[in-house]
């Protein structure tokens, strides 16, 4: 399940039901976001960020990532939202305050 993404966005994700998060990603993961928009999978998604510094954060989130989930590919039929540990909630967080986005 291993892979090896480089994290270096954050945007904006809007579910079907209106409830928003934000995600640390990176361009593929952003379009297979804007696809499930398409398909009606998501709402919307925009981008936040580009180009976020590469932190020690960024560097533990992207770990958490790579080893925890597989990016989807254009044959998706569901949306996977990365389910994320408290600590791994603190990540995105401090990368968000790190970023100044509140």
């Amino acid at each position: 399940m291993a892979q090896d993404e480089t994290l270096d966005l954050i945007e904006e994700i809007t579910r079907t039901d209106g409830t928003k998060y934000r995600e640390i990603g990176n361009m593929v993961q952003n379009g297979r976001a804007e696809l499930a928009v398409e398909r009606g999978f998501l709402k919307e998604v925009r981008i936040l960020q580009l180009n976020i510094p590469h932190s020690q954060n960024v560097a533990k989130y992207e770990q958490y990532v790579n080893d925890n989930f597989v990016m989807q590919d254009e044959s998706m039929d569901h949306w996977d939202e990365w389910k994320k540990t408290p600590a791994a909630e603190q990540m995105v967080s401090d990368i968000l305050t790190e970023n100044h986005i509140g």
